[in-house]
């Protein structure tokens, strides 16, 4: 029925000629299409590792990433940079790390190429971003970068040669309360070597620990250090779960009768085996099946603090120490088991957090057979509880015994998605989906899983209404996967069912009923990656209909035989899969490889592009004969050519990006070369200027809505003067920092493609373009009753939005004949139904846009010098609500300015704190508020209504407490009768049971009461001066 639409009409398929070769040679010019960019570009690569500041400027070193605390090896600094822009009062504090920066080309020595990189202007560019921390209730929601540029630095090895033999480029590594993980993005400035950017994983690992002789070890377990290949060659590879883009450290398992699992905090581009130090005993009991002994680690979660691990039937976790997300004690000190009393056959992940933390499930075998036991963890802290809370899911479904095979929790719902296994007597077993609400307790039975595995006939899917007919072949489901961005179920085992409703489920006929799932990677941008218990690699894009085999495969054997050919270290003959995983919407394989009985661990990327390439070019080719030789003929079902974005938005206002720039301190030496004392100039000032970001977060406007403000508020004026000191080379430490290089940037621009993420505030939207040129001639023209003839193209766009009824799309078509190309036009936007009117970046809906250009799955790729990249499906998350980075703060430059004129006079304090105003008694007071958005630099007066709060109050900052609610009423609320009132207001609009007034910019002002029963109403002067009261004040236009 999807036929016509998939492929346009027209003309035959476009053909590529080229002349016949012996297919061996074909399938190396398939394989190394990227043969026209090596020839223009050198494979560089960037290469970061990490620096402890005594050990800058050494060849070969390397540290781990675990001090979390600020370091005072700067200030010292700071008090000789006299006529410099600083505040010599201020505390200027460093980071624990550098960033050591270096590239490296094929054949190349790394010294040489740095260096005459450094001789041709180049200089790296390093973007640093903070992962926001799962508990937003402890931290602040916010997307925070900084941008700095490499400073240059001489290795401290002995050199003859005049100037430098051996350098680096140094960066501070910022470290930021609440962040423990950290993406680490490498650039050029364009100068020199042609360098792509490269991506590091930077972070914190709470694991580790300085022993009595300061060496570093390990706190789960001791490090070894000889990588057998008896724990790696032949073993069956397993998923890695960990909680997505929160957890600094991963963990996995399945290491045969050994204790040990492999732990990395950069994503395996290095990595640890360690031997957990826990007690490994057994079980066992009349509700416990003894079912074998063995030491191997089976299931193995990561959080952002804490890790999870099952042996047998034996659940343990370990706290790191992370002193940036919480106390310094929470971190444990051994492993601790957890459900002691039960038998657990299964841990299952959850993959993203919400409400402020994370989840893990452990299903129970034995005595609680058919409940699920749901962990709760945040800062750090553990706790589970036993669902359903009243009667067993057998129980509630009505069958005499069940087994819950599997559990993923949907955390936008609430909901827990049940895969159950039942016995109906003497019957065979049956499969359900069974959906529980954890906040109402309520079960519902979703979907009966058919018997037997329908009857596809040859088709790519099949809807499954009940009619079908059926294979001989059972199905034997074991496990669900559900994606909360675009709302897609996948019920997996020997099958693939897909539903979007959970109601109608297609059964994907292009996957063997004669293999079984294993487990799926997933990357939740669109595409899926299916490993199978024979190890065989499966993919698929979601919402499309076709499973694509890419391992084995023909195209998998030319590439590794190619790859053998160049001598890769990456790949080998004998090699053993221990993982499968997506990083950053790529697919990556963690492989054990034998060469000449040597073994080694690797990381590599699974070229998914190039092997569906090669599956396209070999199913589909003809020979022609022309005159005394043979034409081989390429068909390319791609329905365009080119795909491009255009009329992109500024980023900012929808990812809500806050991005700093800090570049180095100027050294006054000829050769531009720091030194350790530059360096740590350049740390104090990255410290200052992310401090300066932290104490920003504040309920009171500066008069400039810029965190720098106060930086810079009593320098600029002598500016001119700081430059005359540097370009006389007279400024002082032999340094010079300017002004403009430290700021906040407002107006970044749009990358060419869509964002990661997308926020849509109450009623915004979002527009962009899509440029396709069409494959050959595919453009016709059709006529309407009562109008002229039409152009219309064949190639079509679709947009498929997984909450519809929260927000809506529109598309507009273009033709543009004369460039055989048709522009998209397309518009997303909130609907304003489904907006939950919260605090800034708290509880937003999940929810997505994915555009599909009509049959372009998998068929459709651009070639770049990076290598061949799928186009045609774009897949966007959107988060729907009330955006990070705005906020509602008090006005205290016109609220002073307004109060003076219509009062006639100002009195401040005795001691006078710029950002706490004193208020005189006897005066009205008239607040004024702002809406700024810290993201744009946006700020507006707030126009709209609010309730204004005394919460807290007393004589002193020291002496101030909260109010309890009822006192809160009390000397708040009009309909007081105690005489506890501290304010009242002429403004007669109150809330719905006119417990409080309702204000606006427009109210007459406040007349501060205090009366007998009020906390200010006897408030005695200590001295000559008049008594000072604090008020703690909650504003809110909820």
């Amino acid at each position: 029925m999807c036929g016509p639409a998939m492929f346009p009409a027209g003309p035959p398929w476009p053909r590529v000629r080229v002349v016949q070769v012996l297919w061996a040679l074909l399938a190396v010019l398939l394989a190394s299409w990227r043969l026209w960019a090596i020839k223009d570009f050198q494979e560089c690569t960037w290469q970061v590792v990490l620096n402890e500041f005594k050990r800058v400027g050494e060849s070969g070193v390397s540290d781990s990433f675990f001090e979390q605390e600020p370091v005072d090896t700067v200030s010292s600094l700071f008090h000789m940079l006299v006529d410099s822009p600083i505040d010599p009062s201020e505390k200027y504090l460093g980071f624990p790390y550098y960033l050591k920066i270096n590239y490296s080309c094929e054949e190349k020595p790394s010294e040489d190429l740095v260096r005459m990189g450094h001789l041709t202007g180049l200089k790296p560019l390093v973007l640093v971003t903070f992962q926001s921390p799962v508990n937003f209730y402890r931290w602040k929601i916010e997307q925070l970068q900084i941008q700095m540029e490499a400073a240059p630095f001489r290795s401290k090895e002995p050199c003859m040669a005049e100037e430098v033999c051996s350098m680096s480029w140094y960066t501070p590594m910022p470290i930021k309360k609440g962040s423990v993980v950290m993406r680490v993005d490498i650039s050029s400035n364009g100068l020199g070597t042609f360098i792509p950017d490269k991506r590091f994983q930077m972070n914190i690992n709470g694991f580790l620990k300085r022993d009595r002789d300061n060496n570093i070890q390990f706190t789960v377990g001791e490090e070894l250090f000889n990588l057998m290949p008896q724990y790696f060659v032949g073993v069956s590879s397993r998923p890695l779960w960990h909680t997505v883009d929160q957890s600094p450290v991963l963990i996995l398992g399945g290491i045969p009768n050994e204790k040990y699992v492999l732990m990395t905090d950069t994503s395996f581009k290095d990595f640890s085996l360690v031997e957990l130090s826990i007690d490994s005993c057994w079980v066992g009991s009349f509700y416990c099946p003894h079912s074998g002994f063995t030491a191997t680690i089976y299931d193995t979660i990561a959080t952002e603090s804490t890790l999870f691990i099952r042996q047998n039937q034996l659940v343990y976790y370990f706290t790191g120490t992370y002193t940036t997300l919480y106390e310094r004690n929470r971190g444990s000190g051994s492993w601790i088991r957890v459900l002691a009393s039960e038998c657990i056959k299964k841990l299952c992940p959850v993959y993203f957090h919400s409400n402020g933390s994370e989840y893990i499930m452990a299903l129970t075998t034995g005595k609680h057979e058919g409940y699920v036991h749901f962990g709760t963890i945040r800062d750090g802290q553990v706790s589970f509880e036993m669902l359903p809370r009243q009667w067993s899911v057998c129980e509630q479904i009505g069958v005499t015994t069940c087994s819950i095979i599997w559990s993923e929790y949907i955390a936008g719902e609430y909901t827990l998605l049940l895969l159950v296994e039942s016995g109906y007597g003497n019957a065979s077993k049956r499969f359900q989906v069974v959906s529980y609400n954890t906040a109402s307790d309520d079960l519902e039975l979703l979907y009966h899983i058919p018997e037997f595995i329908p009857e596809a006939r040859g088709l790519e899917f099949l809807m499954i209404l009940g009619t079908e007919s059926y294979t001989s072949t059972a199905m034997a489901p074991k496990g669900i996967f559900c994606n909360p961005y675009n709302n897609l179920i996948f019920i997996w085992g020997n099958f693939l069912l897909q539903s979007s409703n959970k109601e109608n489920f297609i059964y994907l006929a292009d996957f063997p009923k004669e293999l079984s799932i294993k487990y799926m990677a997933r990357s939740f941008r669109g595409a899926v990656a299916i490993v199978t218990e024979t190890e065989e690699i499966w993919y698929l894009l979601e919402g499309s209909y076709r499973v694509y085999q890419l391992f084995p495969s023909k195209g998998w054997q030319v590439h590794i035989s190619l790859k053998l050919m160049q001598q890769s270290s990456l790949y080998a003959s004998n090699e053993t899969m221990l993982t499968l995983f997506y990083e950053d919407s790529k697919l990556y394989q963690l492989v054990y490889l034998m060469n000449n009985q040597k073994g080694q661990l690797v990381k590599r990327l699974v070229p998914v592009e190039q092997l569906l390439m090669y599956q396209q070019h070999t199913s589909h080719y003809d020979l022609e004969r022309k005159g005394g030789y043979l034409m081989l003929s390429f068909i390319d079902f791609c329905p365009f050519s080119v795909m491009r974005l255009r009329s992109l938005p500024s980023p900012q206002r929808y990812t809500r990006q806050e991005r700093y720039r800090a570049r180095p301190p100027r050294v006054l030496e000829r050769s531009g070369f720091h030194n350790e004392n530059s360096l740590a100039i350049y740390q104090g000032l990255v410290y200052y200027l992310l401090w300066l970001h932290s104490v920003y977060d504040k309920p009171y406007a500066d008069p400039v809505h810029d965190p720098t403000w106060r930086w810079w508020a009593n320098n600029k004026q002598d500016q001119d003067y700081y430059f005359f000191l540097a370009s006389n080379w007279r400024s002082a430490g032999g340094v010079s920092i300017e002004m403009d290089s430290y700021e906040k940037i407002y107006n970044l621009e749009s990358a060419y493609e869509l964002p990661e993420r997308i926020f849509l505030d109450k009623g915004t939207e979002y527009s962009f373009a899509i440029f396709l040129s069409a494959q050959g001639h595919s453009f016709r023209t059709q006529s309407e009753l009562g109008t002229a003839f039409q152009l219309h193209s064949q190639v079509d766009v679709g947009v498929v939005l997984a909450d519809p009824g929260c927000i809506e799309a529109s598309v507009k078509q273009e033709v543009l004949i004369n460039r055989n190309s048709v522009l998209f036009s397309i518009t997303l936007k909130d609907k304003k139904l489904c907006y939950d009117q919260g605090i800034s970046g708290h509880h937003l809906m999940e929810t997505s846009m994915t555009v599909n250009v009509v049959g372009s799955s998998g068929l459709c790729f651009q070639e770049t010098h990076l290598g061949p990249h799928m186009q045609g499906n774009l897949m966007v998350p959107v988060f729907i609500g009330c955006p990070p980075g705005k906020r509602l703060a008090f006005d205290i430059t016109y609220t002073l300015e307004y109060s003076r004129l219509k009062n006639k006079h100002y009195f401040d304090c005795v001691n006078v704190n710029p950002e706490m105003p004193c208020f005189l008694f006897r005066d009205i007071f008239y607040p004024f508020f702002l809406i700024q958005d810290l993201v744009t630099g946006d700020s507006g007066s707030f126009q709209g209504s609010y309730v204004l709060l005394v919460v807290g109050g007393g004589p002193t900052l020291d002496s101030l407490k909260d109010y309890s609610e009822d006192e809160i009423y009390r000397f708040n609320s009009p309909l007081d009768k105690t005489n506890s009132l501290i304010w009242t207001t002429r403004t007669t609009r109150t809330t719905k049971d006119s417990a409080f007034h309702i204000m606006s910019h427009e109210s007459p002002g406040i007349e501060w009461l205090c009366l007998e029963n009020a906390p200010c109403y006897d408030n005695v002067p200590q001295g000559i001066f008049a008594p000072e009261f604090f008020f703690k004040v909650l504003v809110s236009n909820r």
